[in-house]
């Protein structure tokens, strides 16, 4: 292969059902995403008002982690017999049950067990609609479109948080779970009215029973190393998001309502982040906007768990980077990893990577929660050891990709030899 890059990048030819696709998936994930970011900014009221410590608000944080990779795992069987339509909105209806009973828990406890429920529903929606994504756009066209889903990400920072800080500072920490339910219903209610329904992965599906078919896909050892790189990736965010908030007051002096300005400006920028992401992964190469992701947030998470008080406009800009860093490494991850599966396996594969990823992560944010110590004046303690553990698996993970990123150029170039259109899909992950 005598050159570095794709010729040209790939058009963009989205028909409007796709269109409609793209953002009916990214308006569900929205509020999945919100559902479980909003733990983070709730913790600075959660812990007094609960009287819990850190460890125990890591805990709260874990359950949903450690119920989500239960479900995954028990799905994945499932996840290739029936329409990927209906099982979306099977899970879908038992995550805004779940989020409502968030809404009416009183105690400690009793929230532990409605992250339980939300979990085991939540955690399943990601992968149903990655696979969906992965049945309907080729692998030239994924990085935009992953990109674009990612946008919820974004969403989330400028809408959902700020509002739900807002709710939670005059009407209680309660008030957030409440409009999150609410407005989940409506993605819920078109999916279920115009969404098509999608199949074609049933013709492929030969296993006698689900038990059967997820064995084979786990014991596959083509996904062994996408799994382990799921590992990694999830350390991270559930590693330093669940404390962020308290660390932001009283840590880096910021104040509860400084909160939603600094969620909001962060999260604006996502908008452009996600998409453009998604833009240069198809057209440089999906690797190569990982690393670069990847060591910019490297960077930032270095000086960010150092810091002590500072001005929000500080803060602010950081965060802004930083997000663009996890938005490059989130949005050329995902497209990668999506390019490994046969389309037999793609709900399992999915289901099972899901849950890797959120048992690693419920791991990582139940070690946050032993690490970090609360000091005589609030401020959390070993953050920046944090910060050191965040790093040492984000370079893991570059190494991992790497393979991951030859195996599906191999994978590609083995298929269409001849064929120009994979030659162009082959180079735009190879590393030169």
């Amino acid at each position: 292969m005598n050159s570095t890059k794709p010729t040209k990048a790939p058009k963009p030819s989205f028909t409007g059902y796709e269109v409609f696709v793209i953002a009916i998936l990214a308006f569900l994930q929205f509020t999945v995403i919100l559902d479980f970011m909003v733990m983070s900014p709730l913790g600075a009221i959660l812990m007094p008002k609960l009287k819990i410590t850190p460890s125990q608000f890591g805990w709260a944080v874990s359950v949903y982690a450690f119920s989500a990779c239960i479900s995954g795992l028990l799905a994945a069987g499932f996840a290739d017999k029936f329409d990927r339509k209906k099982l979306l909105i099977f899970f879908y209806v038992g995550f805004l049950i779940g989020t409502a009973l968030c809404a009416i828990a009183t105690t400690y406890h009793l929230l532990l067990a409605a992250r339980i429920v939300t979990g085991l529903f939540g955690g399943v929606i990601g992968s149903v609609g990655m696979a969906i994504i992965t049945d309907l756009f080729s692998i030239e066209r994924r990085g935009r479109v992953m990109g674009f889903v990612q946008m919820a990400f974004g969403v989330s920072q400028v809408l959902g948080l700020p509002i739900g800080l807002v709710l939670a500072n005059r009407f209680g920490w309660h008030a957030p779970f409440w409009m999150i339910a609410g407005v989940g219903l409506i993605p819920g209610i078109i999916i279920a009215l115009y969404m098509k329904p999608v199949t074609a992965h049933l013709k492929l599906q030969h296993d006698r029973n689900p038990f059967e078919h997820l064995g084979k896909t786990i014991a596959n050892s083509n996904y062994i190393l996408a799994f382990l790189a799921t590992t990694l990736l999830a350390t991270g965010g559930f590693m330093l998001m669940p404390f962020g908030s308290a660390f932001s007051i009283h840590n880096l002096g910021l104040t509860q309502e400084d909160l939603p300005v600094l969620y909001g400006i962060s999260g604006l920028f996502s908008f452009i982040f996600g998409p453009l992401a998604g833009f240069l992964s198809d057209k440089l190469g999906k690797y190569k906007v990982f690393v670069g992701g990847t060591l910019m947030t490297m960077i930032i998470v270095a000086i960010y768990t150092n810091l002590g008080v500072t001005p929000l406009a500080m803060v602010i800009t950081i965060n802004v980077i930083m997000f663009a860093g996890i938005m490059a490494r989130m949005v050329s991850s995902t497209a990668m990893i999506s390019a490994i599966p046969e389309p037999k396996d793609r709900g399992a594969f999915m289901s099972i990577n899901s849950s890797v990823q959120q048992l690693s992560g419920g791991l990582a944010a139940a070690l946050a929660g032993m690490v970090i110590a609360e000091g005589p004046d609030k401020k959390l303690l070993h953050y920046s050891t944090l910060g050191i553990i965040v790093m040492a698996s984000m370079a893991g993970c570059m190494i991992l990709m790497f393979f991951i990123n030859r195996q599906v150029s191999h994978k590609f170039a083995k298929a269409a030899p001849a064929a120009e259109p994979a030659k162009e899909m082959a180079e735009a992950f190879v590393i030169e």
